[in-house]
């Protein structure tokens, strides 16, 4: 294949994209893209921005490859890297022809300009990371409710679901939910001003600008730079615990943005009734919009995230690996992408294939295990409920110490994997009824979802002991 058709063929790929890419992305990172060859079933590209073959690969890879294919008609990767002479030339050739440049082209030039200060706009004031997108959520049964919501407020920001408030454990995704809201209003209503926050970076600012000689105009100025926007995003709001100042702040964001119909979302671990100190006021008014859970991820959609992790780095990995990977990472999306990087981190500084002999070796699952007794697990929940070992193994049929017992058998099932009989001689109890407890637990964790999170939230701290 010589060249001119390479160029030709990449000419009806970006005809395409344009037509699938918002048009602020478009021009910013595909129109100084140009190939230059293809070989060994790979079309390579250069391009003349720095940070395009991260961002394109991270965002547009699919689009890229299914574009791709429809022209070979089989799967054909890609190879995108920065080139410093094609850049320059480029720079060149486009001075040049601003200088040509006739009147009637001053709209699509302005058109261009627009889409490019839009984007801007969004790195510098939206605050938002470009890697958090729609386009690379994996959905599954624990998230699936929470975006249909999400994809819904982004498409009609405060016209309900206001404010949304997005709950769950550590590394579940919540944040990444929520700047998606954020990207998609900024790519199709480029007109609305979106904020990201996180409460913490909240509280600082607060605290900065009351210490200032010109206290009264810093918290002028603070207050209008999140009150004048159209989606504000607060991210952890379980950090206003105990910040007084801050919680008045928040409050008066809050009325004064939903009182001008604009849209709200917040996340927190936990919902509000349980972030201690948080007024009634603030509490009444998390609770007004419609609250979503997101739960930790079934084995199906940790490796449906395992496997979309590797196709946006180009990877060819077996699908062993992503199982393995997923058997072992189970408590949250954070730790299972940190073991996915190491291994495929450790197999390219090796230079070698990432195959499920070496994904073992890297992460070493099974020696990594700690061994728990009934007992720990026993202990850890009798704590958390307040009564003792000496209850559980008790007659007592108090509904504290029962429906304490039922979760401290459930969880010495889950984390021991030792049989009933097992687990009923260390209670002095039958093992039907360990049978029993444990059925009610795996049965209640499905309807109750209170029950759940504290089920997992022991869980957690149970296997980080």
């Amino acid at each position: 294949m010589d060249i001119l058709e390479i160029r030709n063929i990449w000419n009806e790929v970006k005809l395409e994209l344009r037509d699938e890419i918002p048009a602020h992305a478009y021009y910013s990172w595909f129109e100084g893209i140009e190939s230059v060859g293809f070989d060994n079933n790979i079309f390579s590209l250069i391009t003349v921005h720095q940070l395009a073959p991260q961002i394109v690969r991270q965002n547009y890879y699919k689009q890229i490859s299914s574009a791709l294919k429809k022209r070979f008609g089989e799967n054909v990767d890609f190879d995108l890297r920065y080139d410093a002479d094609f850049a320059e030339k480029y720079v060149k050739e486009k001075k040049k022809e601003a200088s040509k440049a006739k009147p009637v082209k001053l709209d699509e030039d302005d058109e261009q300009k627009k889409v490019l200060d839009n984007l801007a706009k969004m790195q510098s004031f939206s605050n938002l990371n470009l890697k958090y997108k729609f386009e690379n959520y994996v959905v599954g049964e624990n998230n699936r409710f929470a975006h249909a919501v999400a994809m819904a407020v982004a498409k009609n920001p405060a016209k309900k679901y206001n404010p949304l408030f997005i709950y769950g454990g550590s590394g579940l995704g919540k944040t990444h939910l929520m700047q998606a809201i954020g990207h998609h209003v900024l790519f199709n209503k480029s007109k609305l001003r979106v904020r990201y926050i996180k409460t913490e970076d909240y509280y600082n600012e607060v605290i900065k600008n009351i210490q200032c000689s010109d206290r009264v105009s810093r918290m002028d100025k603070f207050r209008q730079k999140y009150r004048n926007v159209d989606v504000l995003l607060i991210d952890d709001i379980q950090f206003l615990e105990s910040k007084k100042a801050t919680m008045d702040e928040i409050f008066h964001t809050f009325d004064s943005l939903h009182n001008n119909n604009k849209q709200i979302v917040i996340t927190s671990d936990r919902l509000p009734k349980d972030i201690p100190t948080l007024p009634d006021r603030l509490r009444t008014r998390f609770e007004m919009g419609l609250m979503v859970d997101i739960t930790p991820p079934d084995f199906e959609t940790r490796v449906a995230i395992l496997k979309n992790l590797g196709e946006q780095q180009g990877m060819d990995i077996p699908f062993e690996v992503y199982e393995y990977i997923a058997n072992n990472f189970v408590s949250n999306v954070r730790e299972l992408e940190g073991a996915f990087n190491k291994v495929s981190a450790f197999a390219d500084i090796e230079g070698i294939p990432l195959s499920i002999e070496f994904a073992k070796k890297v992460l070493n699952c099974e020696s990594a295990k700690k061994e728990f007794s009934v007992g720990d697990v026993a202990k850890a929940v009798a704590d958390f409920y307040g009564v003792s070992i000496d209850d559980f193994k008790s007659t007592s049929r108090s509904q504290k110490i029962s429906s304490s017992r039922h979760v401290a058998v459930y969880l010495a099932r889950e984390i021991t994997e030792k049989s009933f009989e097992t687990i009923a001689e260390f209670f002095n109890k039958k093992h039907t009824t360990m049978l029993y407890s444990y059925d009610k637990i795996k049965d209640d964790i499905k309807v109750n979802k209170e029950l759940e999170r504290t089920v997992f939230d022991l869980k957690s701290k149970i296997k980080e002991m």
